[in-house]
């Protein structure tokens, strides 16, 4: 998998919460046993007309976001069912960045992304991105204000920027493990396959 060092790119913003599985790649596109060709039926219900073509009142098909790969949306992104396919979907439609808010309700912490969506992101080389509520709305007023605007992600000094406005410069928590892998490209069998002699000295004294 491609690793994930930085990148920098125009900012697309869905303003929905709870966005499930199930919108963003309808079940009906995975009876594929192949990896490929999700990109297009990304939010399919949202995103076409009945007679197929773009809906232009679906936020993603402005003008203004052409050419985006950084998603900003709102809180429990990718809910619902485990279908690594959401993933696939939104990295072959162009994404590299998901950013999304956590929310405090009642004391309770309120992650921004499923647990089964995150690990399905950082097995395919997708940086989902959490911030608080206050970053995220800022970020989606100043996108508002600004069509074509970019946003710069480093993962390694774990930050996000708005380069027409450097003073919006929001530091992210990710875990170790998981930075490790993005950054170094690995997915589950190239973590493995670190263990490859080890395996082997294994299955040589164990035939």
């Amino acid at each position: 998998m491609e690793p994930f060092v930085n990148h920098t790119g125009i900012v697309a913003t869905l303003d929905r919460s709870n966005i499930d599985t199930d919108a963003i790649i309808p079940k009906q596109f995975l009876k594929s046993i192949k990896r490929t060709g999700y990109g297009p039926s990304l939010f399919f219900d949202w995103r076409y007309l009945a007679d197929g073509s773009p809906d232009p009142a679906f936020e993603l098909n402005q003008p203004r976001f052409a050419g985006r790969s950084i998603l900003v949306t709102r809180n429990n992104f990718g809910c619902g069912s485990s279908r690594e396919h959401a993933v696939w979907a939104l990295l072959q439609d162009g994404f590299r960045v998901v950013v999304a808010p956590w929310k405090e309700i009642g004391g309770q912490h309120l992650p921004a992304f499923a647990d089964i969506f995150g690990n399905n992101s950082v097995k395919n080389g997708l940086l989902a991105v959490e911030l608080s509520e206050q970053e995220v709305e800022a970020i989606f007023r100043h996108v508002a204000a600004h069509p074509g605007a970019q946003m710069s992600v480093d993962l390694a000094r774990q930050q996000v920027t708005l380069p027409a406005d450097p003073s919006l410069t929001f530091a992210f928590e990710i875990d170790p493990g998981a930075k490790e892998q993005l950054l170094k490209g690995l997915d589950e069998i190239s973590l493995t396959l670190r263990y490859e002699a080890h395996i082997t000295r294994f299955e040589q004294a164990h035939p």
